[in-house]
């Protein structure tokens, strides 16, 4: 059967299929910064608006207002890769009009997965892949089958950044380099502390350009936490 390229939304979505694996060394134009690149993307689309309470070597910490995420299930696979595929293009059919209201939702930035690894290299993680709700949509948000909302109150990031196209084997590198810079700070027992409260994933990666921007990118690992009070008063 010919594949009808005249439909914008299905070129769009071959497009993005056919690069999101790119990961060649021109693609990683964007060295690893640490912290303090404000994604260009969010020149362009709306992104979830947040206040850097704090700074370190190689972290930031951010307050984010409540937020409005529409989220896939738990998707079981030994690849972040290969699940955040499998859930991004659950969410480009939910933003295409695939849900309950047949509405079309404007894209947003960053796509967030959230990770709970598993124990071992062989076994498999469990990855929820979340698209940020446009604040005109957040207050009756589109329901979808297989999808559900998170609604998030006033939460904290520690933040690291990196550039380039995510592989499977920067996660845990870079998810430890933010360890590592928490490490013998005030942040870092405030962070742990703030994090046993919700276990849901270990760490959050953040991505905000299209697969098909090859400079420029820049990702983000988020530790998520919450403090009592929801405030922070910096001295």
């Amino acid at each position: 059967m010919a594949t009808n390229l005249s439909n914008p939304s299905l070129l769009l979505l071959l497009l993005l299929l056919a690069t999101f694996n790119i990961s060649s060394s021109s693609a990683r134009t964007l060295r690893k910064t640490g912290v303090g690149i404000f994604p260009p993307t969010c020149n362009r689309i709306e992104c979830p608006k947040f206040d850097v309470v704090a700074t370190g070597n190689g972290f930031e910490i951010r307050r984010y207002n409540s937020s409005v995420w529409m989220s896939t299930s738990p998707i079981d696979d030994i690849s972040f890769v290969e699940a955040t595929r499998t859930g991004f293009l659950q969410l480009f059919d939910y933003i295409q009009g695939k849900n309950d209201y047949s509405k079309k939702i404007e894209m947003t930035g960053p796509v967030i997965t959230q990770v709970s690894p598993s124990d071992g290299p062989f076994c498999t993680s469990s990855f929820i892949v979340s698209f940020y709700v446009p604040a005109i949509n957040q207050a009756n948000t589109p329901p979808a089958k297989g999808l559900h909302v998170q609604r998030w109150g006033p939460t904290y990031a520690a933040v690291r950044q990196f550039g380039g196209f995510v592989k499977d084997s920067d996660l845990g590198e870079e998810a430890a380099a933010l360890q590592a810079s928490l490490n013998g700070t005030v942040w870092s027992a405030l962070v742990a502390e703030g994090r046993s409260s919700d276990p849901t994933s270990a760490y959050t990666v953040a991505q905000y350009n299209s697969p098909f921007e090859f400079e420029n990118r820049v990702n983000e690992i988020w530790f998520t936490f919450v403090m009592e009070g929801g405030y922070y008063n910096a001295i």
